[in-house]
């Protein structure tokens, strides 16, 4: 019997909780693996996390300085040979529809063709990834495992809300992530994707822990509700709207983005209500492109929305930042802004957008020294390859 389909078979069957107990057997059996283990990336983006029943009784390693590390960002997985006794080490990201979770390091003895090996075990990484995804649902373990240290309630509200890190089809690929991670209270990122369109949003409610929390929570949910109705773009801004201001009264409210990409011609419909702001990069040329400011949604009540277009080419990559990204200071007093924004993004244009928002999050705290953010801050980037994919073929 394929051994890849009786592994792909055993993680199905799995309980929640054991699949790495489940996937470190049949490795064995199957593929005379000597170990295995899984570490997943931590809320940050800073650190790999070994998932173990007991938390943090392994020191996790850094993104930026590891193997596993590497594994995670690179497009193919990484190959190490132990010189002493010829085992060999293979690290692979574990994925889930585009999304890098972690890196499962498999170790194997010296001889073995692990190129051969390779495909199979990619695959069974997107099982695994498939499969984790799934368990989320009722199980902590790999939730505790993602933690570095302990989220505040704020943000666990928020990161519950999340869609993930990153998705990626052949029409286009995106990215988001929000800092501080771990008391993160008011900005959000939501995404959904049908036969014809991409829907992205980007929400920053005002206030402070879980005060903001729960206004952006009951944005996104209203927004969701609007989408899942089938109403479009202005009408999911004036329903969220009308359900922002009967709690509030005029008293909170949200700045939000919302965005939909035609996915058969590029055509781009947005509301751009209040302050986070969408950049375009175009043959290596960045712009920020400018909307006709309407209020922030629940402000007044009954506000009238409308959309406003645009078109994406194929090579085009979007940014869209809130204004915790563009308002801390540097030692000189001097704001983020928009010319270091810019920067940033010119000098990561060559990274894929999974990792573009940690990029720019690192060129910021470099401009801002040393301390936590003193607001949420959120950069969530698209990179648009258009009908024929990225390699020109559907």
């Amino acid at each position: 019997m394929d051994r890849f389909a009786v592994v792909e078979r055993a993680l199905r069957a799995a309980a929640p909780h054991a699949l790495m107990d489940v996937a470190t057997q049949a490795l064995r059996e199957h593929y005379d693996a000597v170990d295995a283990e899984l570490r997943l990336a931590d809320y940050g983006m800073r650190s790999l996390q070994l998932v173990e029943s007991v938390p943090l009784t392994t020191e996790p390693l850094p993104i930026h300085d590891s193997p596993q590390g590497r594994a995670l960002r690179a497009p193919e997985p990484v190959v190490l040979t132990d010189r002493a006794t010829g085992a060999v080490t293979v690290h692979l990201p574990v994925s889930a529809r585009g999304d890098r979770l972690g890196v499962l390091s498999v170790v194997l003895p010296g001889g073995t063709d692990a190129a051969g090996l390779l495909p199979e075990l990619a695959g069974l990484c997107e099982a695994l990834g498939h499969e984790i995804t799934v368990a989320d649902r009722d199980t902590d373990l790999y939730q505790r495992a993602r933690r570095a240290t302990r989220l505040t309630v704020a943000a666990e509200m928020q990161w519950h809300l999340l869609p993930g890190h990153s998705f990626r089809r052949h029409e286009f690929a995106l990215g988001a992530h929000l800092e501080p991670a771990y008391s993160t209270s008011g900005d959000n990122f939501d995404w959904s994707v049908s036969a014809e369109h991409l829907t992205v949003t980007v929400t920053n409610g005002m206030g402070e822990g879980v005060e903001a929390a729960l206004l952006t929570n009951l944005a996104v949910g209203a927004m969701r509700n609007a989408r899942r109705a089938g109403l479009g773009l202005a009408d999911q801004a004036a329903l969220t709207d009308q359900a922002v201001y009967a709690h509030y009264r005029g008293c909170a409210y949200v700045s939000t983005v919302l965005l939909r990409f035609e996915l058969a011609t590029g055509e781009v419909e947005i509301v751009e209500a209040g302050s986070p702001r969408a950049w375009l990069c175009r043959d290596a040329k960045v712009d920020n492109l400018v909307f006709d400011a309407q209020l922030p949604l629940g402000m007044f009540e009954d506000t009238h929305y409308v959309t406003e277009h645009f078109r994406v080419q194929p090579g085009d990559r979007l940014l869209l930042a809130t204004d915790g990204v563009y308002e801390p200071l540097s030692r000189a007093a001097e704001p983020f802004g928009d010319h270091a924004l810019a920067r940033s993004l010119t000098a990561n244009r060559l990274l894929p957008p999974s990792q573009v928002p940690s990029a720019v999050f690192r060129d910021l705290a470099v401009h801002r020294g040393e301390g936590p953010l003193q607001d949420d801050a959120l950069v969530l980037c698209v990179d648009w390859y258009g009908p024929e994919g990225r390699d020109g073929a559907v």
